[in-house]
């Protein structure tokens, strides 16, 4: 642990026996300027060291879907411009290869997995870039629709195997909609995610296992029970509010998304650390202890979505985003900008492995960016 994070925590350890078990550093006031301040920082920081002309894949694309909403927010065009060359340079696409007897959905980096979610996470930038443009160019969402179209005539429903795959298609669905009117993008979204839950979701815990791999008792978390992994989830609850924020009222997936949203949310909450953070086993922190700021970000931002939007109470919900943000400001956040506290690619918490104030990837800021955005309409001026 560095001392830096030590320092904070014995701070914070003395504000919480000091206020007789309020952790008092985590939910003191935060103003709307701070919030702004550390994301200019954030973003700012990751534009000035990372030229947009890189690929298109999910590590990459997340960073952008926050980047669209720090732009949602502030109206600054150095965002807008950053995200439109990366889109240019990629061409609008994702995965190239336009022979779609070759199309795949299991994992792969190559040209030919067009139909696997984590190259299809880009369409959501290209599709806010397509309603930012008062032109509303339809080159810009041609390759989506070519894709998702196709997807969407196959007989097929089994496109969403692992978790992270909500995030990276499901706000795709209803974009799409948004941008054509065309039904059929939220009757796949339903029966896609239908598929998704009933693999994933322990309803005994709340919350979504990362794939079939984890799935109790076949897999046991260090501790012997059972094992879900925070950016898996973090990965899930921000698509629902994603989501929910996109989706018609009266669409009868509604209310599966609403009870599932804030399932996750009151079982999120015990599980939160006393400075903030969420453990990479969110349900055995010994299995990899010590703080990562992905999984919290997407958590941060999904209880401030719901908090601003009425789905969850902001008594009992307010005091668990103050807390995450504490951590991703105070502590994720480095002096000079770079948002620490990342682990790495993977699927799983890692005992043993590194994560400390020198950890970042593209995902964990965009995660970072997806908070500040909604702590900004949370908190007062």
């Amino acid at each position: 642990m560095t001392r830096r994070l030590t320092l904070k925590l014995a701070v914070a350890g003395m504000a919480l026996a000091a206020s007789g078990g309020t952790l008092a550093l985590a939910t003191a006031p935060v103003s709307r300027a701070q919030v702004l301040a550390a994301l200019a920082r954030a973003n700012g920081y990751w534009q000035r060291n990372n030229k947009p002309e890189q690929w298109p894949f999910w590590d990459v694309a997340a960073y952008h879907t926050g980047n669209m909403a720090a732009y949602a927010l502030t109206r600054n065009e150095a965002y807008r411009a950053y995200s439109t060359a990366w889109a240019e340079h990629n061409r609008w696409r994702g995965a190239a290869s336009d022979d779609k007897s070759a199309w795949k959905y299991t994992y792969g980096e190559t040209p030919e997995h067009v139909l696997f979610g984590d190259w299809q996470v880009c369409f959501q930038t290209y599709l806010d870039l397509y309603e930012f443009d008062g032109r509303k160019d339809p080159r810009r969402i041609a390759r989506a629709r070519e894709v998702m179209e196709y997807e969407m005539s196959t007989a097929n429903s089994d496109y969403w195997w692992w978790a992270d795959g909500l995030y990276m298609v499901m706000p795709v669905m209803t974009k799409l909609y948004k941008a054509t009117g065309d039904r059929r993008y939220l009757d796949k979204l339903r029966e896609y995610f239908t598929y998704a839950d009933k693999l994933m979701y322990d309803a005994e815990a709340g919350l979504y296992y990362r794939d079939a791999k984890y799935i109790y008792p076949k897999h046991k978390a260090a501790n012997g029970g059972r094992d879900f992994w925070a950016r898996g989830d973090g990965w899930v609850f921000a698509s629902l509010a994603k989501v929910l924020a996109d989706l018609p009222a009266d669409d009868p997936a509604r209310p599966l998304f609403v009870e599932r949203f804030k399932r996750m949310a009151a079982a999120l909450k015990p599980v939160q650390q006393a400075d903030g953070y969420w453990t990479r086993s969110l349900l055995d922190p010994a299995q990899a202890p010590g703080p990562e700021s992905s999984g919290t970000a997407f958590f941060t931002y999904a209880y401030a979505w719901g908090i601003n939007n009425g789905y969850l109470d902001k008594a009992d919900y307010m005091p668990v985003a103050l807390r995450g943000w504490r951590f991703l400001s105070e502590v994720a956040l480095q002096a000079d900008g770079k948002v620490g506290y990342v682990q790495p690619i993977g699927e799983r918490a890692i005992p043993g492995q590194v994560v400390n104030q020198d950890s970042t990837a593209p995902f964990g800021v965009g995660a970072f960016l997806l908070a500040a955005s909604e702590m900004a309409r949370l908190v007062p001026q």
